[in-house]
């Protein structure tokens, strides 16, 4: 019992000393896109109603400077994809299996980094081709192997990058066959989708929790053979800070109701029509959940 009590006063510390000053406060951090502006928001803002004094540092231009701060202790905990840190972080060969890539780069964040990974959050931001909904009708496309198998009547706006990575289109040659298109139109990422609303594309590379899907009512064709790897959200934690703040583990709370079909509504939120304030679409995200 005495153990137990001194534990309790411990992780009461703990809370105590990250809600006093900027020295004790944890530091959010984000990367610079919609999608991790909003997590960022809501680590922040669920901590916060928890009574953890917070820092933000959002923003942040790539996986590299995210990692570099919190290694320095300028950062204690961010949003990251597991396939990001698998493929970005580790250099490790790509997988498959969406909880062998989670338990993967968990270890190897805790052994090489001293930082862990909280609970991933059921979406998956992976790669993934669409298509406006009557041309998906008329050529009778639901998977990515019907893709592969009608790719010699289609047209494809690609990235550069996904042109080229061995998780892009190489990867679909290779796992499913196929996929040799009639035409392959390199466009820019803010163009992949107006190419197949003006009719230049009849299928494009996308981000499966992108907000335009929603925003055009597009078709996001089932990765049935699973050619792109999994990009499941979770927080990544500095260990240090993770001991003195035992709270952050309450982020655990938060991943179920993440899920694609949430994702893609709030993203459309933020960077749709109507152009709402990451924060605010996360405080709308908390009241709608109260029971968090």
């Amino acid at each position: 019992m005495r153990l137990t009590r001194a534990r309790a006063l411990s992780a009461l510390a703990g809370g105590l000393v990250a809600g006093c000053g900027n020295g004790g406060a944890v530091k959010v951090g984000s990367k610079n896109f919609s999608e991790e502006l909003f997590l960022g928001e809501l680590y922040a803002q669920y901590l916060e109603k928890h009574g953890i004094r917070i820092e933000r540092k959002f923003s942040l231009g790539s996986t590299q400077i995210a990692m570099a701060a919190m290694q320095r202790g300028e950062l204690d905990l961010y949003p990251e994809y597991t396939g990001t840190a698998l493929l970005v972080v580790l250099h490790a060969p790509v997988m498959y299996d969406s909880r062998a890539v989670y338990d993967k780069v968990k270890s190897e964040y805790e052994r090489r980094y001293e930082m862990t990974w909280l609970a991933p959050s059921p979406f998956n931001d992976t790669q993934a081709l669409a298509a406006t909904r009557a041309t998906a009708q008329r050529f009778g496309l639901r998977t990515l192997s019907d893709v592969g198998r009608a790719a010699p009547q289609l047209r494809l706006a690609v990235t550069a990058e996904f042109k080229n990575r061995p998780d892009g289109l190489p990867g679909l040659q290779r796992r499913y066959g196929g996929f040799n298109f009639k035409e392959i139109r390199q466009v820019d990422i803010g163009l992949r989708y107006q190419a197949l609303l003006d009719k230049l594309a009849d299928v494009s590379v996308a981000f499966s929790t992108d907000g335009e899907i929603a925003q055009y009512d597009l078709f996001v064709f089932d990765d049935d053979k699973h050619a792109f790897p999994p990009y499941q959200v979770a927080p990544v934690v500095r260990q240090a800070t993770l001991q003195r703040v035992q709270e952050l583990r309450s982020l655990d709370k938060l991943a179920p109701a993440l899920t694609d079909t949430t994702i893609r509504g709030i993203n459309l939120a933020i960077s749709g029509p109507q152009k709402r304030e990451p924060a605010d679409v996360a405080r709308d995200f908390l009241a709608a959940h109260p029971d968090l």
